[in-house]
């Protein structure tokens, strides 16, 4: 192992900070991640998306898949009739207006249909990607993909079962520096891990306040909405984007930035989960309307290392002074990783006069600044026309966010979790395990994958 003084460690900081501030400015002058659309393809090559669900990420996909020549959207379903107003607006721009439709259904038969984007709220991701696959379309459906861990082994089935592509959004697997940052920790030169964090702590979410439940707005078909979750009175603040608070739709920050950044922590590391517990609860603002909570701090326990996993709403300083990111903690050295890039800083050795040594030197900042997110998509797309495996497998993204669904588990029960990762079980505890799947609002049912 190859030890560094002080003197070396600090001169080696310096220069990979000048060195990055110097690769930044030369990608923002130089627009060097822009992609051209190119050339319109022939119409054999034509790939064709309906959307399902066009609010904010619905429409941020959307407008992503537009991007790429070959792809066109002749159809969109919401059943908010402003957000669906807002899909076709999108979709028309790019010279081709779509048909608008409330029901989803009214997409699966249709044979202009190659693909269908799943941009709802987490309780019907696993309804509409099943019935997709069923009807022999391909899937791009966005993280997390399931509100269970039953349902989201259900998508995987029938991905498999009817041979269809379906990739997750989690798009940090079509990125360079996300690659290279798992690649880097993959190489043992961090020395044995036996630490990781994962955080986020997002400043841009703050108090969403309390207020009455009300009948819902004309333009919404609130049953419809609802579907196969539990009939609530309507309320405003949670529907749409607030649907991610409420347990009836999904897991809060621990499931919502857990599915991104957890997995890449699975990614490097390579282990499944064997137990999980979990603590936090509504400190931010505990009078506001939100279910899950704004403060959670979790345990992950793995074969090898431990995962904390760490997320305050209203808070915009994490770790490392990131709002988001992935730190690995090995005996030489640690790596920290965002979508702005990653680097290394060096562990500490004992104190030997005259100055500390250092276990490695550092490595400078690896930026990002590529679309990866458009990459993501455009991955998709491709391994529609080959078959491959999609860089986010539906088998990934249910293995990505296990780990925070049983962290939620054990945090509205209170305690630890066990975990077999083989048979997908919890382990010697019935209340526990009832939670890895959810009974479905009648007359509604999530058919076998």
């Amino acid at each position: 192992m190859s030890k560094i003084s002080r003197r070396a460690f600090l001169g080696n900081s310096t220069r990979a900070s000048a060195a990055s501030a110097v690769l930044a400015a030369a990608g923002a002058a130089t627009g060097a991640f822009a992609r051209p659309a190119g050339p319109s393809p022939p119409a054999s090559d034509k790939v064709r998306v309906a959307l399902v669900g066009s609010g904010g990420q619905g429409k941020s996909n959307l407008g992503a898949f537009l991007r790429l020549p070959e792809v066109e959207c002749p159809v969109i379903a919401d059943v908010d009739a402003s957000q669906l107003a807002d899909g076709l607006k999108l979709a028309a721009a790019r010279g081709k207006a779509p048909e608008g439709v409330k029901d989803f259904r009214r997409i699966l038969d249709r044979k202009d249909v190659d693909a269908v984007i799943v941009a709802t709220p987490d309780h019907w991701h696993p309804l509409i990607s099943v019935l997709a696959c069923q009807a022999g379309k391909d899937v791009y459906v966005e993280k997390p993909l399931a509100r269970t861990i039953a349902e989201g082994r259900a998508i995987v089935s029938a991905a498999r079962r009817y041979g269809r592509v379906v990739q997750v959004g989690q798009q940090q697997r079509s990125s360079r520096h996300f690659q290279s940052a798992v690649a880097f920790v993959r190489s043992g030169k961090l020395g044995r891990i036996r630490m990781v964090r994962a955080w986020a702590y997002l400043d841009w979410k703050g108090d969403i306040g309390r207020p009455p439940d009300e009948a819902p707005p004309s333009e919404l078909d609130y049953d419809l909405w609802l579907g196969p979750a539990p009939e609530r009175p309507y309320n405003r603040m949670r529907v749409h984007h607030n649907f991610r608070w409420c347990w009836d739709y999904s897991g809060g920050l621990q499931t919502d930035w857990g599915a991104h950044m957890i997995d890449v922590v699975l990614w490097a590391m390579g282990e499944e989960p064997t137990a999980a517990s979990s603590t936090g609860g509504k400190f931010g603002f505990p009078n506001d309307i939100r279910e899950t909570p704004d403060t959670q701090q979790s345990l992950i326990e793995f074969p090898t290392f431990a995962l904390v996993w760490e997320h305050m709403i209203g808070c915009g300083v994490g770790p490392w002074q990131r709002e988001h990111g992935c730190e690995f903690h090995g005996e030489n050295g640690i790596l920290v990783v965002d979508r702005g890039g990653w680097e290394v800083h060096s562990e500490t050795d004992q104190f030997k006069q005259p100055e500390r040594v250092y276990r490695m030197g550092p490595v400078l900042r690896q930026g990002g600044g590529q679309d990866f997110h458009l990459d993501h998509i455009r991955n998709f797309v491709d391994c529609l026309k080959s078959r491959k495996t999609p860089a986010g497998d539906a088998e990934i993204g249910h293995r990505a966010i296990l780990p925070a669904h049983l962290a939620n588990i054990a945090y509205r029960l209170g305690r630890k979790v066990r975990w077999d990762a083989k048979a997908e079980r919890i382990l010697g505890d019935d209340e526990a395990q009832a939670f890895l799947g959810r009974e479905y609002r009648k007359p509604w049912t999530l058919p076998p994958g």
